[in-house]
């Protein structure tokens, strides 16, 4: 598909040049949000930091209100009782126009360790990048995109948005699937803040995502006095691991993998429950239902001993490369072109709100947040330029579609 170079118009660069000057803000409010650590549901860190950007939209005219969060299953990996469950905030601003409206859709939560000794944003000699717990996931597309909206409003230049704020994304969105699904269908264009791919590429085409549980039931027993009248739940665990991991054929898109595990309380007694806990990728509906029935015969009868449960949860769909995305797609790189930018375009295993968008019926581009790499580790990174660059091309982009998508 082909698309035209639309030159920025007077208005347009006014808006690029208004963030341009605003560089030092830019990493001042990245430095403050990175210093905010919203990791491990960490509850006061991301109410703080919704409140904060909350306050700026509302500034801007959003009407802002909270969705109540939905409960995630028990057997997930942090599902327990009591935990916090953050609802969303939805911010708006729309016109009234039945086209045009811009879905923007950013996650609060980060990976790290909020007690931990990864907390502030440091900068690397020479100021071009800086490390920091967040800064590129997604701190820093969170700071770009509200800064583009205020760019757009002190210049004058009509939007039509609304924005979404939930803090469970890292976590796999349980809490705030409903909400995103219901404000996507208000919506004709899907823009997440995900971090840019390694090589600044925007992400067309994603695989989707699943989580599940392989439970094993045993009987206990001394292993000294009585092993042989044991059954080991651990035994029957192994063996469906060893089954499962005949599952992937990673040439297909059809991966799974597993970890971690517990099962068993002391070496001298015979196990009586174990269980393992794994995530999948598919390219496809028809490679997830593919996994969901190889998973599903694990199973045993209920009652029977060593016995199989298996339960899963499958709740980000592939995110498959449609002609409505590409087009977006290429609106962005028209923006990007005319800012002198290059915006290649690439697909990832990796998943995102923007999988649970798409399937919704938005079309949604994903990687509009900043340059950097090692995300989700101590090493998480920012090429400091990108603020600049990826607000400019984020705010002439909101302005474009919400003027019903015309260029």
């Amino acid at each position: 598909m082909l698309h035209s170079f639309v030159k920025l118009s007077e208005t347009e660069q006014r808006v690029a040049d208004v963030i341009a000057q605003r560089s030092s803000f830019l990493l001042e409010d990245l430095r403050l949000h990175v210093g905010i650590p919203t990791g491990g549901n960490n509850q006061p860190a991301i109410e703080e930091t919704r409140e904060r950007f909350g306050i700026r939209l509302q500034e801007l005219g959003a009407k802002t209100h909270l969705i109540q969060p939905d409960s995630k299953p028990e057997w997930l990996l942090g599902g327990e009782s009591g935990a916090y469950m953050p609802p969303t905030a939805v911010c708006e601003r729309l016109n009234g126009a039945s086209n045009g409206r811009v879905m923007i859709a950013g996650h609060l939560d980060t990976v790290h360790d909020p007690n931990g000794d990864f907390l502030d944003l440091n900068i690397a000699p020479g100021g071009k990048t800086a490390i920091g717990p967040g800064c590129v996931d997604m701190k820093g597309g969170l700071v770009i995109a509200v800064a583009a909206l205020e760019a757009l409003e002190e210049c004058g230049v009509p939007a039509n948005w609304t924005f979404t704020l939930n803090g469970d994304e890292e976590t796999g969105t349980y809490h705030s699937e409903n909400a995103l699904r219901e404000q996507a269908k208000l919506h004709d264009f899907g823009l997440a803040l995900e971090p840019a791919l390694p090589g600044g590429e925007l992400a067309i085409e994603r695989m989707g995502s699943g989580q599940f549980m392989i439970e094993t039931i045993g009987k206990s027993a001394h292993v000294g006095r009585a092993f042989t009248e044991g059954r080991s739940a651990v035994i029957e665990l192994a063996r469906c691991i060893l089954e499962s991991s005949k599952f992937p054929e990673p040439d297909r898109g059809k991966i799974l993998n597993i970890g971690p595990l517990k099962g068993g309380v002391a070496t001298n007694a015979v196990p009586d429950s174990a269980a393992a806990w794994g995530n999948v990728r598919f390219a496809d509906n028809s490679i997830a239902d593919e996994l969901a029935v190889q998973l599903d015969a694990l199973q045993t009868d209920q009652g029977e001993i060593p016995g199989v449960i298996v339960r899963r949860s499958f709740n980000r769909p592939a995110k498959p490369l449609i002609p409505e995305v590409e087009a977006l797609g290429l609106r962005a790189r028209s923006v990007a072109e005319a800012l002198g930018q290059k915006l290649p375009f690439a697909s990832t295993g990796g998943v995102c709100d923007g999988n649970v968008l798409q399937s919704a019926g938005l079309p949604t581009i994903d990687t509009l947040g900043v340059r950097g790499g090692g995300l989700h580790t101590p090493d998480e990174w920012i090429d400091l330029t990108s603020l600049v660059e990826r607000c400019q091309l984020l705010a002439i982009l909101v302005a474009r579609l919400s003027a019903g998508g015309s260029e």
